[in-house]
C-alpha cells in the first residue's frame, strides 16, 4: 500500500502493527532502539530510513534481521498470520 504525504509517495510498512501487538507504546519503542519517538513516527509514517535504523527496531520488537520482509514490506505483503484491512481506492474498489 502506498499513501501520499507532502505531495510525494511513500511506502506504508508494518511497524506499527507489530509495536501495537506488542502493546509496546512509540516512546517504548523508540527507548528500546535507542532512537527518537519523532523517528519512530516518521518510520510508521512510510518515511524512508537507513538501514541501521531499521535494524535498531527490529531488534527492539525483538525480531532478527530475517524478519525485516515481514515488518518492512508493503502492507499488502504481510505474512499470513497478520490480517490485513480491506483499503478503498479513488475508484472505490476495495485491496485486500
Amino acid at each position: 500500500m502506498v499513501q501520499i504525504i507532502g505531495g510525494v509517495e511513500v511506502a506504508k510498512n508494518n511497524v506499527q502493527r507489530y509495536r501495537e501487538s506488542l502493546m509496546m507504546s512509540k516512546a517504548e519503542l523508540a527507548r528500546k532502539a535507542g532512537l527518537s519517538s519523532l523517528t519512530v513516527d516518521r518510520v510508521e509514517s512510510g518515511r524512508p530510513c537507513r538501514l541501521d535504523t531499521k535494524r535498531k527496531i527490529l531488534f527492539a520488537l525483538g525480531l532478527r534481521v530475517s524478519d525485516k520482509d515481514r515488518v518492512f514490506a508493503l502492507s499488502s505483503e504481510v505474512s499470513q498470520e497478520r490480517t490485513v484491512e480491506a483499503v478503498p481506492t479513488e475508484d472505490g474498489h476495495l485491496i485486500q
